[in-house]
């Protein structure tokens, strides 16, 4: 069984709520992640997404202010937890480590002798 379980969208995700810091909420962490990484984004998916960032504990919401153009509602704000922390820390350095294994011969652009 895996140390850590966070699929690639669920990583952006967790990476997009620590670019946003205190300003996560759902709009904008859809627009970050369609502005830097020019994909789209639903808010389905999304929320599917926070879901189970949140049931596995990587996150937790809180309620930002009351405003009148949300009538009245506060907005559900993300926050990175520390058990979050250690998957983005874990899923980092497992991604360095495959990339630090890659022969550097993979990246040349000319073809490999007697081949």
């Amino acid at each position: 069984m895996k140390k850590y379980q966070l699929g690639e969208f669920e990583e952006i995700v967790l990476l997009t709520i620590g670019v946003l810091f205190n300003e996560a909420y759902g709009v904008s962490i859809k627009n970050e992640i369609q502005t830097r990484l020019s994909r789209t984004v639903s808010m389905g998916a999304l929320h599917t997404a926070l879901v189970r960032l949140e049931d596995k504990g990587y996150i937790k919401t809180f309620d930002g202010e009351a405003t009148e153009e949300r009538m009245g509602r506060p907005k559900k704000y993300f926050q990175i937890t520390a058990l979050g922390k250690k998957a983005m820390a874990y899923s980092k350095a497992t991604r360095d480590e495959l990339w630090n294994a890659i022969p550097k011969v993979v990246f040349k652009l000319e073809p490999l002798a007697g081949r």
